[in-house]
Formats: C-alpha cells, sequence, structure tokens
C-alpha cells in the first residue's frame, strides 16, 4: 500500500511538472507573439522605405547622372522662377536686366525654395499617416 501511495504521489508531481513545463512555454509563446506584434505596431512614418524613382524619372543605369542633373538644373530653375515673378516683377524686359551668370546665387535660392516645399510636403505626409494593421 505504501509503494502504490508513492507511486500515485510521483505521478502527480510528474503531472504537475509537465503541466507547468507545458504553461511556461505557452507563456513564452504568448509573450513571444506580444512582442512581434507590438513590433509591427511601432513601425512608424520614419521607417517607410523612401524610393525616389516613385516621385522621379530615372533610367535604369543612369541614377548618378539623372540624380545629379536633378539636384543641379530643379533648383536653379525654381531659382530663376522666383527671380522672374518676384524681383523682376514678371517682366521679360526687367528679368534681362538680372545677371544669371552668379549661378551659386541663382542655384541657392531655389535651393531653399525647394527645400522649403520639401520639409512642407513631408510635414504634411506625416499628419496624414495612418499606421496600417496587417492583423
Amino acid at each position: 500500500m505504501n509503494e502504490t501511495t508513492e507511486e500515485e504521489l510521483n505521478k502527480k508531481r510528474n503531472m504537475l511538472y509537465y503541466n507547468q513545463l507545458i504553461m511556461n512555454e505557452r507563456r513564452a509563446k504568448s509573450a513571444h507573439d506580444k512582442k512581434t506584434k507590438s513590433a509591427k505596431k511601432r513601425e512608424g512614418f520614419g521607417s517607410q522605405k523612401v524610393d525616389f524613382k516613385d516621385y522621379l524619372f530615372i533610367p535604369d543605369e543612369w541614377e548618378g547622372v539623372a540624380y545629379t542633373i536633378y539636384f543641379v538644373a530643379i533648383p536653379y530653375l525654381v531659382g530663376a522662377f522666383f527671380l522672374f515673378l518676384f524681383i523682376a516683377g514678371a517682366s521679360w524686359e526687367n528679368f534681362q536686366l538680372l545677371n544669371l551668370n552668379a549661378f551659386p546665387v541663382v542655384w541657392l535660392i531655389g535651393y531653399e525654395i525647394v527645400a522649403i516645399c520639401l520639409l512642407i510636403w513631408i510635414m504634411i505626409l506625416y499628419l496624414t499617416y495612418d499606421t496600417e494593421d496587417d492583423i
């Protein structure tokens, strides 16, 4: 009788131990699932992938050349347009009197305007950003 009671106690202890192992395994799995869910939720505006090919025409093997042309031409054209509209008063005669040979000055004016526009656009995108849950 003593052996059967001892065997039953051992079985109960083994079952208790086995159940604890299963519970710990389930807890670890649920904790891992919570971490992955919270990691998915943490993806924010700043962690998005940005590809300029979505916004600019860029030939496949000419990326460096295209980026250089865009970097030089866009600010210069914006600066010249600004000078035409606001400094020359949209008068072609007054615009021709300006010295557009001062490339760095015209480029810097355009660069500042383009930078301000891009910052405003990024701020608008940030304010309208909505995280999408893939659950």
